[in-house]
Formats: C-alpha cells, structure tokens, sequence
C-alpha cells in the first residue's frame, strides 16, 4: 500500500482548513456587512468583553484562539494516520469513520466559532452554533451506537440527519427551534447519561439513568426549582430518559476513565468557569487585554477535546460497532 494512504486524512484536513483561511480573507476583504442584532459597535466592549474591532476579524483574540481546535483535530488525523501504519483497527483507529468523523468534527469546532467572533454576522452565530451541536453528537451516539449494536452504518445516517435537520430548523425558528430546545446542553447530558450507562448498565439503572441527567444541569447552574418553576424552557428534560430507551445492551467491554476522561471534564470544567468572567460586565474583563478568557475558554475547551479523543481510543478494538 502506498505509504502517502496513511496521511491521507491529515492532509485533506490540512488543506481543508487552509481553504477556509483562503475564503474566510477573499470573503471579508470589502467587509462582513450588517452585524448580527445581538453583536455591538464598533469600538465597543462585546458580548464576550474583547472589544470589537474593524477589519477581518472583529474580535481578534476570541476569533484566533478557535486554531486550538483545528490544530488539536489535525493532530488527532495524524495520529489516526500512525494508527493505519502500526495496524491498529479499532472504532476510534485508522481509517475508521467514526474516528474520522470525530476529528473532522473537533476541527470545524474552529472554524464555526471563529465565523462569529470574526465576522458578528448572524449566519457566523449560526454557523458557531451549528459546530458545536456537530462536536457534542458524536460522542454520545457512539456510546449509544455501542449499547445499541448499531451499524456504522446507521450511526452516520442518523448523525447525518439530526445534523441537517437542526442545522435547517436553527436557520428558520433561530436558536432553541422555536420550542425552547438547548439541543447543545441536551446533548452534554445526554453524552453523561450514556457515559454512565456504559459504565454501570443494567435493566435496572436504564431506568434511572435520566437522573444523571438533572446533576449535570446542576452543574451548569440550572436546579430542579427551576425547571418547575418554568416548565415551558425546560421540558425537554423529559428526554433524559431517552438514552437508556435507546442503549438496551450491556457494552461488550470497559473504558479506562483515568487519565483521560477525568482530565477532558476537568478541562471543560475550567474552560466552563473561565467563560464566566468573560462578559463585559464582569469585573475581571478588561476590553483591551491580550489574554482573553474567552480566548483561554477555546483553548481549554480544544484541551478536552484531545483528552476525550485519547479516553474513546481506552475502548478495546473488540467493541467495534
């Protein structure tokens, strides 16, 4: 086999993402037109504290601190490469398309953020929101592809489709599908509830695995008060159920939590509390800093992304779906 076959992944994502560099410039050359209504002037503190500047990229540092993404994506190509050329095979390996969809994914992490912090215009936030749904899919179907005995094929088709479909919807009702749907925060839970469910399944704990659901929005500040209190924005608690409805099988083996996944939610933990004191009415943000805390968000975010790459690739080979 042609030794260049090994690289092949890397170097389409290689070029992929130069190409977006290449438009994203001859796109912005003459301006990016109107702003998005909820971005600010020009010159202004905004929404996430850097202030916003004229030309290609209106916030410089949040817009640039997304390449930790695509250079922690390319990495992860490169070492599906090695995997090709050691022969390693496996669901998170080589040439597999679940390990390449998850790279591809943690790449356009990068781009998608980058087209709203550097462009302000609505399709960028459409664009940003879109990338993250994509990234936080795929995690959880796999481990529900796992428990389920789905196809490869089945998995990518049903990625696919809930992709283009809330893709479309977020275009036309905007952000929550006119339903009031976090399909992003969903999705954490939803990645949580089958984590535990991989961990500790039986036909017992499927049907109290939804609770799970409830601690993780706990820790991102959302308590069960206030999900009575408001039932019409968070209903869709209901569907942390759906998980173990879906993942009747027993995985057919063990992951290996340390060091891996601990390091990924400690990461995003920290990301997740450094995002915080990036607003402008923080006391901490300062417009005109080079250190930027959503900057640090992105890049503590992109940490944990690698560090779940290397925690799916503790699944034996055997439990290839």
């Amino acid at each position: 086999m042609n030794p260049q076959f090994y690289f092949r992944p890397f170097q389409i994502g290689f070029v992929a993402s130069a190409m977006f560099f290449v438009l994203y410039f001859v796109a912005g050359w003459n301006g990016w037109g109107a702003p998005a209504a909820v971005e600010q002037a020009i010159g202004e503190a905004s929404r996430w504290c850097e202030r916003v500047h004229p030309g290609i990229f209106h916030e410089p540092v949040n817009a640039l601190s997304n390449l930790g993404f695509m250079v922690g994506g390319l990495w992860m190509l490169w070492t599906l490469g090695g995997d090709t050329r050691a022969g390693r095979e496996g669901l998170m390996f080589g040439t597999s398309p679940v390990a390449l969809l998850y790279a591809a994914s943690a790449i356009w992490l990068g781009p998608g953020s980058l087209l709203m912090h550097g462009t302000h215009t609505a399709w960028g936030g459409w664009a940003d929101n879109l990338s993250m749904v994509m990234y936080i899919l795929v995690p959880w179907m796999i481990n529900v592809s796992v428990m389920g005995r789905w196809s490869t094929t089945k998995l990518l088709a049903i990625y696919a489709a809930l992709v283009v479909i809330y893709g479309v919807g977020r275009a036309i009702l905007g952000w929550g599908l006119g339903i009031n749907l976090d399909f992003f925060g969903l999705s954490i839970a939803f990645w949580m509830i089958t984590e535990m469910l991989y961990r500790f399944h039986s036909q017992h704990f499927r049907w109290f695995s939804g609770f799970v659901g409830f601690a993780v929005a706990g820790v991102f500040g959302i308590t069960p008060s206030q999900m009575w209190a408001d039932p019409g924005a968070y209903w869709w608690v209901i569907l942390f159920w759906l998980p173990g409805l879906i993942a009747p099988q027993a995985p057919p083996g063990r992951r290996q939590y340390l060091p891996w996944f601990v390091l990924g939610v400690l990461s995003y933990l920290c990301a997740f509390a450094i995002w915080q004191t990036g607003k402008p009415d923080h006391p901490w943000c300062d417009p005109d800093a080079l250190l930027q805390a959503h900057g640090v968000w992105h890049l503590l975010s992109a940490c944990a992304t690698v560090c779940f790459f290397m925690f799916l690739r503790t699944q034996k080979p055997s439990e290839a779906v």
